[in-house]
């Protein structure tokens, strides 16, 4: 009751209506970066199954389990495909004619209307209401096998760990030959609760959480924000679970991939209620990085960590990321200090050390060439506009492929393959 009031609130506020930008539920973070990232590590699976889907001259039927407001349909009908072409302009990996039918459930009816006003009008778009906490439910398994089973944002987190192996075994006995399932939960050790590591994983941990990232930081205090548990997870947690599961459900489930999402930009960065000496402004600060005409302080994005005491391999990691990350912004920094757009020329060019990592060198050579290629353009603001963007998106390439999938972010997502034959 407690997670539905959450929710309730939370819609009420209007903040979880689809406005774009700086604030609220869909910033522009969450559509340039988080959004993206999921779709980017889904493409590999969604173009395998796709391909197949189409050579037996069949269509899509997708499940999006507490689908609250239908964002997960956004999200799958705009996965793009492998390098798409730059004189392509349909990329989407399912296209409409594709897609025989998503259906949405969630036990919210609030949220489900929601839904209903965003994506009725579609006619292969439908919603029904039902509880995931026993499995899944009757008026899910009277429908026919679906191919792709998705969750987003934290959705397996509501449920203790026997309610996920009676889920995940549920779907894999709905499920046909071939389906994709996507888990997604939030991750254990983010550094957003840094203040909760210390919980061991030999025992289910849940976590209070709030959404007060939607409010202003002068109201959060004024307001008496409902709260709920959310379950933190790591991969090898999340593997007892498919493996049980897989057990129960006499179902292979065979592991594509695993990440971690918002490790940066993680929603309660900003707010610090889990963890002190997290940096204030860094979601807020990539938020204008993406919006435009725009300028925006580059300094905010630096992040100061301060790594807590018996987690070295934590810290290890979060310390490598983190300045990474600085070292990035930076080297950005640097080169439009020393950019001449009269010229146009570099009045010197920063060092890249030979030890950086891989992708940080990488990421450092394509700002200078993009401050070189388009710094002279005198018309608009092309710091804003062309630049600053590019720094979103070379720091969210960053995040990617830095990140060991292992529970450091915000969110923790699992990509499985069922298969029908008995393990």
């Amino acid at each position: 009751m407690a997670e539905k009031n959450a929710y309730l609130q939370a819609a009420h506020t209007g903040k979880y209506e689809k406005s774009l930008g700086l604030l609220g539920k869909y910033d522009n973070v969450r559509r340039f970066w988080e959004d993206q990232v999921t779709g980017i590590f889904l493409r590999p699976a969604l173009n395998e199954l796709v391909e197949r889907k189409r050579r037996r001259l069949e269509r899509l039927r997708i499940l999006d389990l507490g689908c609250g407001s239908g964002d997960g349909y956004d999200l799958l009908m705009n996965v793009t495909t492998k390098d798409p072409g730059i004189y392509e302009y349909i990329t989407a990996v399912i296209t409409p004619d594709l897609l025989r039918e998503y259906v949405g459930l969630d036990i919210n009816e609030e949220l489900l209307k929601q839904a209903e006003a965003y994506y009725g009008h579609i006619p292969k778009v439908r919603f029904i209401q039902g509880d995931l906490s026993s499995g899944l439910p009757g008026c899910v398994k009277e429908q026919e096998p679906f191919d792709v089973y998705f969750t987003s944002y934290g959705t397996l987190s509501h449920f203790h760990d026997h309610e996920n192996i009676k889920i995940i075994s549920d779907i894999c006995k709905h499920a046909p030959d071939g389906a994709i399932l996507v888990g997604d939960w939030l991750g254990r050790y983010s550094y957003e609760w840094q203040d909760l590591w210390a919980y061991g994983q030999d025992q289910e941990y849940f976590m209070d959480y709030r959404i007060s990232y939607i409010y202003p930081e002068g109201q959060r205090e004024s307001i008496d924000i409902e709260s709920f548990l959310l379950r933190l997870m790591t991969r090898d947690e999340i593997m007892r679970i498919i493996h049980q599961a897989a057990k129960e459900s006499g179902r292979e489930i065979r592991t594509l991939k695993f990440f971690d999402r918002s490790i940066l930009i993680g929603r309660h960065i900003d707010t610090g209620e889990y963890n002190k000496n997290c940096p204030r402004k860094i979601r807020q600060t990539v938020n204008s990085l993406f919006e435009g005409y725009l300028r925006t302080d580059l300094e905010n994005l630096f992040v100061d960590y301060v790594p807590r005491p018996g987690f070295d391999h934590l810290n290890n990691f979060f310390e490598m990321f983190f300045m990474s990350c600085n070292a990035l912004v930076q080297y950005t920094i640097s080169i439009l200090s020393k950019y001449d757009p009269d010229t146009p020329e570099l009045q010197g060019t920063p060092e890249v050390l030979p030890f950086y990592p891989e992708p940080l060198k990488e990421a450092m050579h394509n700002m200078r060439r993009v401050i070189e290629g388009v710094g002279w353009i005198n018309w608009g603001d092309v710091r804003a506009n062309i630049i600053e963007p590019h720094l979103g998106y070379a720091l969210r390439k960053l995040e990617m492929e830095l990140q060991p999938g292992t529970g450091m972010g915000h969110g923790l997502i699992g990509v499985f393959e069922i298969r029908k034959q008995a393990v």
